[in-house]
């Protein structure tokens, strides 16, 4: 079976191909990155730690960065804090039970004058499985995105 000339050549060029045609079609066919464009909006992905007990949500899309910090949660107040590594111009929160349910946003309130810590006092939902929308306004351009709320409880194994 081996002793065909035309077979090895072929399982020898058959591999080399199949790589070039997966780089060639990336290249073909994926989104080229670009700067944010003043006036346009882009969704905030969140992080896996938003999902988890961790006391920290991380949410991006591309280099735009930004970490919320569970601070304080009582019975009756949720305060987070907001952390971005590029000036905002403004950062509206909402915290709803139900991912249906829509709310008033709140302003954030800007902690220092370079505008990349911010803060919020927000009424504590009832449900446990509440919803985290966020909007940012930066360089012009709005970000937005939603997460699950898991993650203002600070747990870990050591509380134990």
């Amino acid at each position: 079976m081996f002793k065909n000339k035309h077979l090895i050549i072929a399982l020898l060029i058959a591999p080399i191909l199949s790589i070039i045609a997966y780089f060639g079609t990336d290249v073909a066919l994926s989104e080229k990155p670009h700067a944010a464009q003043e006036g346009k909006s882009y969704k905030l992905a969140a992080k896996s730690n938003c999902r988890y007990t961790s006391g920290l949500c991380d949410m991006n899309n591309g280099e735009f960065k930004v970490q919320f910090r569970s601070e304080k949660r009582t019975a009756q107040s949720l305060d987070l804090s907001l952390k971005s590594a590029f000036p905002l111009e403004g950062v509206k929160l909402s915290l709803v039970a139900q991912q249906e349910q829509i709310a008033q946003p709140i302003d954030m309130q800007a902690t220092d004058s370079s505008g990349k810590t911010w803060f919020i006092s927000l009424p504590t939902s009832a449900s446990e499985e509440s919803w985290l929308r966020v909007a940012i306004q930066a360089d012009g351009a709005l970000y937005y995105g939603e997460t699950q709320t898991p993650f203002v409880r600070y747990e870990t194994l050591f509380t134990e």
